[in-house]
C-alpha cells in the first residue's frame, strides 16, 4: 500500500519558481495564528466585562473596535494567502506546460504517435489546471495546520494545562483517520483520473473520426461505446463523492467530540470554582481554533487529489528518456556533400517487428532520390531516421560534410533540424493567418519571403485571390484550404527555409491530376540546387528522381508451431 504524503516532494521542487508567493503563504500562515489568539483574547473580554462586571458598551468599545480591527485583518490575510497561493499555482502550472511540451518535442513524433492526443490534451488543459486545489487550497490549510494548533495549544497551556492535555491527546487522532481515509481516496482519484483520461481521449478520436464512422454506418455503435465510458466517469466520481463526504462526517464527528470533552472539562472547574469564567470562557473559543485547520485540511486534501493525479501523470512523462543529443554543432555553416546509410535497422518503440532491416543507401549531394515500396516496406521509417526522429537499432547513419565524416547521431539536433526541411503527406497548420502558418519553420522571415516563398510553390495565385491574402485567417488543420492548397503552402514552408536537404513524403497523395501537376511543378522547383528525399507512388513524380530505391518488407518469421 502507498505511502500518502502530505505533501508532494517533486511538486514542491518544481514550485522553486513559485519560492516567493509560497514563503508568502507560510508568513501569512504565522500571522493567522496570531490573530486566532487575539481573536479569542479580545471576545473573551468583552463577554465577561459585559456580563459578569456588567461593563456598558460604551466601557468596552475599545474592545470591540480591536475585535472588529481583528476581524478585518483575518479577513485581509485569508485573502491575501489565497491569492499568494493561486500565484504560485499559477507558475508552476505554466512551467509544467513548458517542460512538457519541451520534452514531447524532443521525444518527438514517433514517441507521440503512441500516445493518446486526448488524453495528453486533458493533461495540459484541465488536469494541471486542477493544481488550483493542491496550491490555493490544501497547500495554505496545511501551512495553518502546522502552526495554529502549535500556537493554540501553547497558549492553553498556559491558561489551563487539563484542557492543554485534552486537545494534545484528541488531536493527533484527526491526521491518523486523515491517514486511513487518504488511502482510500487516493486509490479512488487515481482510477477516476485513468477513466477521465479514457473518456476524454476516446470522444477526440471518435469526433475525429466521425466522417469515416459515418460512411461506414458505425457511428451509432461507438456512440453506444461513448455512453458506456461515460457512465464507468459517473461511477467513478460518485465514488470519490461517498468518500468524500464520509471522510468529512469522521473528521467533523471527532472534532466535535474533542471540543465537547475541552467543554464539559471547563463547566466542572468553573461551579466548583477552580477556574475563572475569563479563562475558561478564553479557552473554550480558541479551543476549536485548534481543530478547524485540521478538518480543513482533510476537507481539501479531497480537492487536491485530481491535481496530484494529474502532476504524477505529468512526471511520468517528464521522465521518458530523451535520446542523447548530438556535439557537433557547426551551425548553418555545416555543409553535408553526402548521406550514407550503411546496414540499417530500426524499431519503433513498444514494437518488437523490425520496421527496417540491413537497409544501405548513399545520398549524393543535389540528388533527387525516391523511395518507393510497398506499404509497410519502410520508406517512412527511412525518412524518420534522416530526419533525426529515430534512432537506428542496427548499422550506421553517417554524414560526409566538409571532408570530415560523422554518424548522424553525432550531430545536435537543433544544428541538423537547421540543415533540412520537411514537407509531409498531411502538413499540420495552426489558428492564424497564412504567412504565420509559413513562417512556422522560419519566424525571421519577412513579408517579401514569405511572399516569394508562395510564388514559388504555386500557391500565389490563390493566396492572392483571398480576400485578406496572405492575412487570411485559418482554421484549425488549415480548414477552408483545399488538399491541393494546403500541399502548396508546406512546399511554401521548405522555400522559405531555404536549407540544402529536402524531406517529402507522399506530397502528392490524395490529389486530383490537375492539382498534382501543380505541386509537381514546385517540386520541381524546390529540387533545383537542393538535395531532396522523397517517397513517391505516382509515375509523374518518379519522373523528377534522378535515382529510385525501392525498399521491400521486412521478413517476418513463420511462427512456430509445437507438435
Amino acid at each position: 500500500m502507498d505511502v500518502v504524503r502530505p505533501v508532494d516532494p517533486r511538486l514542491l521542487r518544481e514550485a522553486s519558481t513559485a519560492r516567493r508567493p509560497l514563503l508568502l503563504t507560510v508568513g501569512l500562515g504565522a500571522v493567522t495564528a496570531l490573530l486566532v489568539v487575539a481573536q479569542a483574547w479580545l471576545l473573551a473580554r468583552v463577554v465577561v466585562d459585559v456580563f459578569q462586571r456588567g461593563e456598558s458598551v460604551d466601557q468596552v468599545s475599545s474592545l470591540l473596535v480591536g475585535l472588529l480591527v481583528v476581524f478585518a485583518v483575518r479577513a485581509f490575510v485569508v485573502w491575501a494567502q489565497e491569492v499568494a497561493a493561486q500565484r504560485a499555482s499559477a507558475e508552476v502550472k505554466a512551467q509544467l506546460r513548458i517542460e512538457i511540451v519541451e520534452q514531447a518535442t524532443e521525444l518527438g513524433p514517433v514517441w507521440l504517435s503512441g500516445q493518446r492526443r486526448g488524453e495528453l490534451t486533458v493533461l495540459v488543459t484541465r488536469g494541471l489546471d486542477a493544481l488550483d486545489g493542491y496550491f490555493a487550497k490544501y497547500l495554505p490549510q496545511l501551512v495553518l495546520a502546522a502552526i495554529v494548533p502549535a500556537v493554540v495549544l501553547l497558549v492553553v497551556a498556559t491558561q489551563d494545562v487539563a484542557s492543554a492535555v485534552i486537545i494534545l491527546v484528541t488531536l493527533p487522532l484527526i491526521p491518523l483517520f486523515m491517514v486511513l481515509i487518504g488511502w482510500t481516496t487516493q486509490r479512488q482519484q487515481d482510477r477516476q483520473w485513468a477513466t477521465l483520461e479514457l473518456l476524454s481521449g476516446y470522444f477526440l478520436d471518435l469526433v475525429s473520426g466521425l466522417p469515416t464512422l459515418k460512411v461506414f454506418g458505425r457511428a451509432k455503435a461507438q456512440a453506444e461505446n461513448l455512453r458506456h465510458v461515460t457512465d464507468q466517469y459517473r461511477k467513478r466520481t460518485m465514488s470519490v463523492l461517498r468518500v468524500t463526504f464520509l471522510s468529512s462526517f469522521a473528521l467533523e464527528l471527532l472534532s466535535t467530540i474533542s471540543v465537547a470533552l475541552v467543554a464539559v472539562f471547563i463547566g466542572v472547574r468553573l461551579i466548583s470554582g477552580e477556574l475563572t469564567l475569563a479563562t475558561g470562557l478564553f479557552v473554550l473559543i480558541i479551543a476549536p481554533e485548534a481543530y478547524l485547520p485540521l478538518r480543513q485540511v482533510g476537507l481539501h486534501f479531497h480537492a487536491s487529489q485530481e491535481g496530484l493525479s494529474a502532476a504524477q501523470r505529468a512526471f511520468e512523462i517528464l521522465d521518458v528518456p530523451r535520446p542523447p543529443d548530438g556535439v557537433v554543432t557547426e551551425g548553418p555553416d555545416l555543409r553535408v556533400t553526402s548521406i550514407r546509410f550503411d546496414g540499417v535497422g530500426a524499431r519503433y518503440p513498444a514494437r518488437d517487428a523490425e520496421a527496417l532491416h540491413d537497409f544501405s543507401m548513399i545520398i549524393n549531394p543535389g540528388e533527387v532520390v525516391a523511395l518507393v515500396g510497398p506499404s509497410g516496406a519502410g520508406k517512412s521509417t527511412v525518412l524518420q531516421l534522416l530526419l533525426g526522429l529515430l534512432e537506428p537499432d542496427g548499422g550506421r547513419i553517417d554524414l560526409v560534410a566538409d571532408g570530415r565524416t560523422w554518424p548522424l547521431s553525432s550531430v545536435a539536433r537543433t544544428t541538423w533540424r537547421r540543415t533540412v526541411a520537411y514537407v509531409p503527406q498531411a502538413p499540420a497548420f495552426v489558428t492564424g493567418t497564412i504567412a504565420d502558418n509559413v513562417r512556422l519553420v522560419a519566424p525571421e522571415a519577412s513579408d517579401r519571403d514569405v511572399e516569394r516563398a508562395l510564388v514559388q510553390a504555386g500557391a500565389w495565385d490563390f493566396v492572392a485571390a483571398l480576400p485578406d491574402g496572405p492575412d487570411t485567417m485559418l482554421g484549425d488543420r488549415g480548414s477552408g484550404l483545399s488538399a491541393g492548397q494546403r500541399q502548396r503552402l508546406a512546399l511554401a514552408r521548405a522555400f522559405v527555409r531555404d536549407t540544402q536537404l529536402v524531406v517529402l513524403d507522399e506530397p502528392t497523395a490524395g490529389l486530383d491530376g490537375g492539382t498534382e501537376q501543380q505541386v509537381i511543378d514546385s517540386v520541381r522547383r524546390l529540387a533545383n540546387g537542393r538535395t531532396v528525399v522523397l517517397v513517391a507512388h505516382r509515375p509523374a513524380l518518379l519522373a523528377l528522381a534522378d535515382r529510385v530505391v525501392r525498399l521491400d518488407p521486412v521478413a517476418t518469421p513463420e511462427p512456430v508451431i509445437a507438435s
